[in-house]
């Protein structure tokens, strides 16, 4: 246990300034995944029509993910503090919005800014793995759970104290804003590999991209409608709603924090394949709760499972292309993946209008196990 701990502070340590990036988009889907039945409620629409405008998000993410290699070569050093400010910023507009069309807008604008974030964030670890030859991914995507577990509950007690989604929401900004100030980290440069050859790596950008969709959609599923499953499905207060995102958070990061050390013993595939089994049973658990305690079980179990199975997606397309493709690879990677935490809202919004939140989890659990067969074609890539 203190090896395993030491090899995931030596990993934050080696990638201090990217691991900053990960909490500050924790911090932000914490609070934000703690306010959703608020921000529902105050917008009057079904869980249809919730569930699309969350797809809205989307629209901005696909589009700064794709312009992402070229922003981080303009932007350079400053690249992931100017993304965080512009996303603390963002994050103001959902907590303002008081209608269907205003809150939709505001969510293309955070998925913009998220998107730029996460694909900077991802490639600079990425590329410290390359320069330390070891796994940091996993560590880093563990911060983002802490700040993700952190937020969601002290926002759960701020619902408590009937604190408006605005004046948390700004809270939240001000401390991503200073955050940022420890975020100024130069991009490695790299020159074109001649003998990588010249076809483009697209099936393991493609295969990772599904498998970290796959992750993410479940994550997202959990993330968005957990508060929403124990507080309707299981009349549970707003405190004790608010602990379902936060129990996905905390076991997130757990798990995460554990597979740093142990994807330097087994294959990430092997990792990703196990992990995919326990996130299934850890889904239907949840979906078959009787009480609140029994989701947490089910969330917890859930977020041990499905913690690794997206880091490790990214890892191993940045080691499966040439050095000088990697911010673009991650980028294709993380427009398939990172769409996952806004179709799954969408997609498990219907399947809750018509057939219930139950159903919904049950439906996120059969979801994750289509990562195996994904992952078993990677690996004979």
């Amino acid at each position: 246990m203190k090896k395993q701990a030491m090899q995931v502070f030596h990993a934050l340590y080696l990638s201090r300034r990217p691991a900053i990036a990960f909490v500050i988009v924790g911090l932000f889907w914490g609070c934000f995944a703690a306010y959703v039945p608020q921000i529902k409620a105050r917008l009057d629409v079904s869980d249809a029509t919730f569930g699309l405008l969350l797809l809205c998000n989307a629209l901005g993410l696909v589009s700064s993910m794709m312009l992402a290699p070229r922003l981080d070569r303009v932007l350079g050093a400053r690249g992931l503090q100017i993304a965080s400010v512009v996303f603390a910023l963002s994050f103001l507009l959902p907590g303002l919005a008081t209608d269907a069309v205003s809150f939709g807008v505001a969510m293309v604008i955070v998925g913009a800014a998220s998107g730029l974030t996460d694909v900077l964030m991802n490639a600079r670890v990425s590329e410290l793995e390359q320069l330390h030859r070891q796994p940091l991914m996993n560590a880093n995507h563990g911060m983002f759970s802490v700040g993700y577990a952190c937020a969601a509950i002290v926002s759960g007690v701020a619902r408590e104290a009937q604190i408006a989604p605005g004046p948390a929401f700004a809270a939240v900004a001000a401390i991503i804003l200073i955050l940022s100030v420890f975020l100024y980290m130069p991009p490695r440069e790299v020159a074109k590999d001649a003998s990588a050859g010249g076809r483009y790596p697209l099936k393991p950008i493609i295969l990772c991209g599904l498998i970290v969709l796959v992750a993410f959609m479940t994550e997202a599923t959990v993330e968005t409608w957990s508060a929403l499953h124990i507080e309707r499905s299981l009349q549970g207060r707003a405190a004790e709603g608010a602990m379902g995102p936060a129990m996905l958070g905390l076991t997130m990061a757990l798990g995460r924090f554990s597979g740093q050390a142990v994807s330097q013993i087994f294959s990430e595939t092997k990792v990703i394949i196990l992990a995919t089994f326990v996130a299934a049973a850890g889904g239907v658990l949840a979906a078959l709760a009787s009480a609140p305690l029994w989701a947490y079980v089910g969330f917890g179990i859930l977020g041990l499972g499905i913690s690794v199975i997206g880091p490790l997606g990214l890892a191993l397309v940045g080691q499966k292309v040439p050095d000088h493709l990697r911010t673009e690879a991650i980028s294709r990677v993380a427009v398939l993946g990172f769409a996952g935490f806004f179709l799954a809202p969408s997609l498990m919004g219907l399947v809750s209008e018509f057939y219930g939140l139950r159903i919904a989890f049950l439906v996120a659990a059969g979801l994750s196990l289509t990562a195996i067969p994904l992952t078993l074609l990677l690996r004979r890539t």
